[in-house]
């Protein structure tokens, strides 16, 4: 035994004598700078195969996955580890590298890492039930390489947006500056609807600039002037009422809302009443039962949905008691909404004539002027003056007929 160990001694010493290499000073090297092999960026090999597999370690848990699966989805950062041009780069695409190991560290739980790994070997993802679904979205982030979230806006619609918004800033700054009086200006519906649709957009401009951000999207760095922003992006639905200047219908439906506040509140009485009444019955009812009747202001929802005819199904009564409120509640609603409605339906129809008809004045303000015009340029034929005058005539005649007086029938309620 003893020559044994003294031949296996003298074995080893010659292989490792005949194994080292030798310095170009005549020194051996030792058996640990032999055999790590390092990258070596400056004689040009990379410093590693694009065909090696990928050692990953994710949270003490190894895996090693193949170069052909990781290289299926180039896009992924372990895909863009795979193919880093160089260690530093690797680097930043992980939380740490072992480079004795070749291996890469992810600081991340190992559970929601195999369903990933998984997706990469048979391109399917598969989530276990029991795992959170937004911690698996954090780890399918790091996954993907997507470490930012945020909206990103179409530069085909900021382009629009600019556009619009020149537009109408244009035509708002000609207005004011054509009107004979700025108070009156600025005392009109209309003309305040067009300054609010327009301002909110040089507000957030604004505000993005005091970001840093001259597109308007910062506000993560100032968390309340951003939400302030976030508003004011909100204001822009308001460029929708600039309708209302081209439309007949919508000022007609505006002048019907201002002079009808009377009937509109007995409306809103009536439905405040009826809700009250039969959502304290409900709540009687239904109080017992757990199916969202917990306190009466719970319950003035469902006596709102109820009495509006909406019935959203929400929140049901499942006692006889409460369906009979329920049915109460509903036949209530109808009788309710329909008596005031017809009074502000009427009005709305005698807004609308009026607006056509002085629509239709104006046009033929418009004519007249016109025919002032033709006159006063020599060579216009009289035959011509003539028949312009009998058709704006006849358009005068059609338009009497279709004004109606001043106050629409049966707009009182006795």
């Amino acid at each position: 035994m003893l020559m044994l160990l003294v031949r296996g001694t003298r074995f080893e010493n010659r292989w490792s004598k005949r194994s080292l290499p030798t310095t170009p000073g005549g020194r051996r090297e030792s058996a640990m700078e032999s055999e790590s092999p390092g990258p070596d960026t400056d004689s040009g090999v990379p410093w590693r195969r694009s065909d090696e597999a990928l050692r990953v370690n994710v949270g003490g848990v190894r895996r090693l996955l193949s170069a052909r699966a990781v290289a299926r989805f180039p896009g992924t950062r372990l895909g863009r580890l795979q193919t880093a041009a160089s260690e530093e780069q690797a680097r930043r695409l992980c939380d740490d590298y072992d480079a004795a190991a070749r291996e890469f560290y992810f600081d991340r739980h190992p559970g929601f890492f195999l369903g990933l790994l998984h997706f990469y070997r048979t391109g399917r993802l598969h989530v276990l039930d029991e795992l959170c679904v937004f911690a698996f979205a954090a780890v399918a982030g790091v996954a993907a390489g997507r470490s930012a979230e945020g909206v990103t806006d179409d530069p085909v619609l900021r382009r629009l947006e600019y556009f619009c918004i020149a537009w109408f800033s244009f035509e708002v700054s000609s207005r004011l500056l054509l009107a004979p009086s700025t108070r009156n200006f600025f005392c009109h519906p209309l003309n305040l609807i067009d300054i609010v649709s327009v301002l909110p957009f040089y507000l957030t401009l604004l505000a993005g600039v005091a970001l840093g951000d001259r597109g308007g999207t910062g506000g993560k760095e100032l968390g309340h002037l951003g939400k302030v922003v976030q508003v004011f992006r909100l204001m822009r639905i308001f460029r929708v009422l600039k309708l209302a200047r081209h439309s007949t219908g919508l000022r007609s439906l505006g002048a019907t809302l201002k002079h009808s506040y009377r009937e509109v509140g007995i409306l809103l009485l009536y439905l405040a009443v009826g809700v009250s009444v039969f959502s304290g019955v409900a709540y009687t009812a239904e109080k017992e039962e757990e199916v969202g009747f917990d306190t009466i202001p719970a319950c003035w929802w469902w006596g709102t949905v109820s009495m509006t005819t909406v019935g959203y199904g929400d929140v049901v009564p499942v006692t006889v008691a409460g369906k009979l409120a329920a049915s109460g509640c509903i036949l209530g609603g109808i009788l309710v909404v329909a008596l005031p409605i017809t009074i502000i339906f009427n009005k709305f129809s005698h807004f609308y004539q009026r607006q056509k008809a002085l629509e239709a004045a104006v046009r033929n303000s418009g004519h007249r002027e016109f025919e002032d015009l033709l006159s006063s340029v020599d060579g216009v034929s009289e035959a011509s003056l003539e028949t312009s005058r009998e058709t704006s005539q006849e358009r005068r005649s059609a338009d009497l007929e279709t004004q109606v007086p001043s106050e629409p029938p049966n707009s009182q309620i006795y």
